[in-house]
């Protein structure tokens, strides 16, 4: 099964079937069959991203970038060495020592959303010759320069580090490497062991010097953080990090940020698209004032146990309810087609039989 960028499902193997055309099965479990595939659809497409849901134009960054370092509409603001062009916003160029970042100006007060970044990294360095790598922020702070890919450190709310050059020389993960962090002021990022001690999760993913652009879907609904990749240009997303028990309070800011050394690369962001997530909470949750929220996480082993797969590949994540359940459903939809067509066959050919007697 594939999931696209669009949150359509590409090929669903049962739904395949031209049941309508169909002589072997029964009208019934024909009709059964199509609703089972019309509901994995609409499940899988839930689950998938944001885009059925609504884009929030105010948090989102695209082309033509109006309303960018502009006093007409003033939602994004753009600081350091950041170019803004037509068909990219340059966060830093492939030179040493370099910062920049965006930021959007406008708090967001959502509990459930889903943001798209459409980014390229891209330079004249090879092998592990470039860095440093690009920031991903939704947090309390916002135009704060620092040490973290363009940002500052001790920071209140989320990260997503796109990290493109090992400072561990003893690291067993491949690079370039996506992680996220949740801070709520009291922890550092170690770029020594390249945030190991901080993060919650992570992949690795060959993003850079594509012939294409790269995506990252980052989704936060009810305590549960999701991210995921499409860096084949195959509008599929794979699974990069799922991360349950995640506290995040309404009213911070989206931004991106990336930083160079003593080495560098070109770090564009495309396009930041937010959707709001359509999702219905207890009376408990919607009495909480989400504002006073301290970022955190409850979880189950500390983030230095992670350990990343040494061979690059996507972490493999511990199966959840739903998959579960279309694992189950698909497995008893395959014995019952092939009950029924082992019963048909079974019938044509005892008729087929009896007219030999």
């Amino acid at each position: 099964m594939a999931l696209g960028r669009d949150g359509k499902v590409i090929s669903l193997l049962v739904c395949g079937i031209q049941i309508g055309k169909s002589n072997v099965m029964p009208r019934a479990f024909s009709l059964f069959l199509m609703l089972v595939c019309l509901s994995i659809r609409g499940v899988l497409a839930d689950i998938t991203d944001g885009n059925s849901e609504h884009l929030k134009r105010e948090h989102s960054l695209i082309k033509p970038y109006q309303g960018v370092g502009t006093s007409s509409t003033p939602l994004w603001d753009f600081s350091g060495n950041t170019l803004l062009t037509s068909q990219y916003v340059r966060l830093t160029p492939d030179e040493r020592s370099k910062q920049g970042s965006i930021w959007n100006r406008v708090p967001c007060f959502l509990k459930d959303w889903e943001l798209h970044v459409q980014f390229k990294v891209h330079g004249s360095g090879k092998k592990n010759l470039h860095g440093d790598g690009i920031g991903i922020w939704y947090t309390k702070e916002r135009l704060h320069h620092g040490p973290v890919f363009g940002s500052k450190d001790n920071f209140h709310g989320l990260a997503i580090f796109i990290d493109t050059y090992p400072n561990d020389e003893a690291t067993d993960r491949s690079f370039p490497y996506i992680s996220t962090m949740v801070n709520n002021g009291s922890l550092n990022y170690d770029h020594g062991k390249d945030g190991r001690s901080s993060e919650l999760g992570g992949c690795s993913a060959e993003i850079r010097n594509r012939d294409h652009d790269t995506y990252l879907a980052i989704r936060y609904s009810k305590g549960r953080l999701t991210v995921m990749v499409d860096v084949e240009d195959r509008n599929e997303w794979k699974e990069c990090i799922d991360v349950s028990g995640v506290r995040l309070p309404t009213g911070y800011f989206f931004g991106a940020s990336a930083a160079t050394g003593d080495l560098s690369d070109n770090h564009d962001i495309i396009s930041m698209k937010l959707y709001q997530l359509m999702v219905e909470h207890t009376p408990e949750e919607e009495n909480v004032d989400w504002t006073k929220i301290e970022p955190s996480v409850s979880l189950l082993k500390s983030p230095k146990d992670n350990i990343d797969d040494p061979t690059g590949n996507f972490r493999s994540a511990p199966l959840t309810g739903w998959k579960v359940f279309l694992l189950l459903l698909c497995a008893l939809l395959g014995i019952v087609v092939c009950a029924v067509v082992g019963a048909v066959v079974f019938q044509k050919r005892q008729e087929r039989n009896k007219r030999f007697y």
